[in-house]
């Protein structure tokens, strides 16, 4: 018998939950969910309907709600919230890391939030309000609080004894923080030359003097670019007076890479990237129709261009046909170099010092990809219709509305971004517009100056 595959065997898992709840099985649902990691519990939960979701909430062991929360995405974790009064929340929230417990509490309602707090004690409470004074997207606000820091004057020997003391690391502890008695970083010892060193040596000479220290109010996307250039596991995090406050981990890095590229997908279709999927049909369709609103009124601008040549159409017949083609062409190419340049922003490939030359390349890209598809069109064209004129009329509409795909693909994403609008959410739309619009004016008006 075939070994299953992970997505295989988690949606014949999730049919045996399902079946089991519409059988009223609910103490056999609750031995299914007794051993499952935190992770498959969250994607249990998020695979299944709005309906379902608070039984299996309450039949997943409690000890285990803290480690799910940070596993949900936000749309789905908002619902269950609403159901779990403030003092449960409190109770999980006490064995969460303060990062993914800021991320909670992001989501919590303001007077949810404030009962929360007050349930926790006070350690607990200044951690997360310091966390929480940074914005979302910056590294105060996605770093944790649990690190172990060192004075520089002291020996392995007595960091030895301290740590045999403390019992446990934070997880994915690599290295030890280096301050001063006023809690300014200084530097950072590795794990392994604390083991390897001999007791007698001072903390001082172990430094690493090539750590360093990330600024609280960095973004995060330029947080996982300095983990990528310098292969970090880990990194303190500072303030303006280089006061430590925190450190980020991999594990971090590696939710901001996913989640970016998640927003990236979804934000090309005008959604969520915390889009619950099985959130109720009234919400999911108010989600979508603003999108289909905008997209309404740019086919209205494209319908609009067509109409001025309806007198066109009465006398030949053949271009209400071939009309798509040319849109459709600089549609597909003008998305092709949006989607370029917009992983060129996120990845830092693309500025304002070598905007120019990306223009130039990709408009010539444009012209030469449009010399080949017209002259391919339009020979087809004037064998099909015995017609050298329009076969001519269609290449002379493809070469400029791909040229003008190269031109806008770049020129839009560099323009939304100065303007503060996201270019993954926008640039779609508006690249489709230009080229419906370049499109159709071009074939429709050639053929109206030669045809008519």
């Amino acid at each position: 018998m075939p070994e299953l595959s992970e997505k295989e065997f988690n949606q014949r898992r999730l049919q045996q939950v399902n079946e089991a709840l519409d059988s009223g099985m609910f103490v056999y649902v609750r031995k299914l969910l007794q051993h499952m990691p935190a992770y498959d519990l969250a994607l249990i939960l998020e695979s299944s309907t709005a309906k379902s979701r608070p039984v299996l909430w309450q039949l997943i062991d409690p000890d285990f709600h803290g480690e799910i929360l940070e596993e949900l995405n936000e749309e789905v974790r908002k619902g269950i919230l609403k159901s779990m009064r403030p003092e449960k929340l409190a109770a999980v929230a006490e064995g969460m890391d303060i990062d993914d417990l800021v991320e909670v509490f992001r989501t919590l309602p303001d007077s949810i939030y404030n009962e929360v707090l007050k349930s926790m004690d006070s350690q607990d409470r200044s951690r997360v309000e310091t966390a929480l004074s940074y914005e979302e997207d910056t590294a105060g606000g996605i770093m944790n609080t649990d690190t172990i820091t060192l004075r520089p004057e002291v020996t392995v020997d007595v960091v030895l004894r301290y740590l045999r003391l403390k019992g446990d690391l934070p997880d994915a502890t690599d290295s030890f923080y280096v301050v001063d008695r006023k809690n300014i970083f200084i530097g950072a010892v590795s794990l392994a030359s604390i083991v390897t060193a001999k007791a007698d040596v001072i903390v001082s000479n172990l430094i690493n003097a090539e750590v360093e220290a990330v600024q609280a109010d960095m973004g995060e996307q330029d947080v996982a670019q300095l983990f990528e250039r310098h292969d970090w596991f880990s990194a303190p995090v500072v303030n303006e007076e280089g006061h430590l406050l925190g450190r980020i981990t991999i594990d971090d890095v590696i939710d901001i890479i996913r989640e970016n590229a998640e927003h990236s997908m979804m934000s090309m279709a005008g959604l969520d990237d915390e889009a619950d999927t099985f959130a109720p049909v009234i919400k999911s369709t108010k989600q979508r129709s603003l999108w289909l609103g905008v997209n309404l009124i740019t086919a209205l601008m494209a319908v609009a261009v067509t109409s001025m040549f309806e007198g066109v159409f009465q006398q030949l017949a053949i271009l209400a046909v071939l009309n798509s083609l040319v849109p459709s062409m600089g549609g597909v190419a003008g998305n092709q170099t949006l989607t370029l340049v917009i992983r060129g922003m996120a990845l830092g490939h693309v500025g304002d010092s070598n905007a120019r030359a990306l223009l130039t390349k990709e408009v010539a890209i444009g012209f030469l990809n449009g010399i080949i598809w017209a002259t391919l069109i339009a020979t087809v064209v004037a064998i099909w219709k015995q017609d050298l004129m329009l076969g001519g009329v269609i290449a002379f509409a493809m070469l400029m509305n791909m040229t003008a795909a190269g031109l806008a693909g770049v020129s839009i994403p560099l323009l939304l971004k100065r303007l503060n609008i996201d270019p993954a959410l926008a640039g779609s739309v508006i690249i489709t517009t230009v080229t419906d619009v370049v499109g159709i004016f071009a074939f429709l008006g050639t053929a109206t100056l030669l045809l008519t």
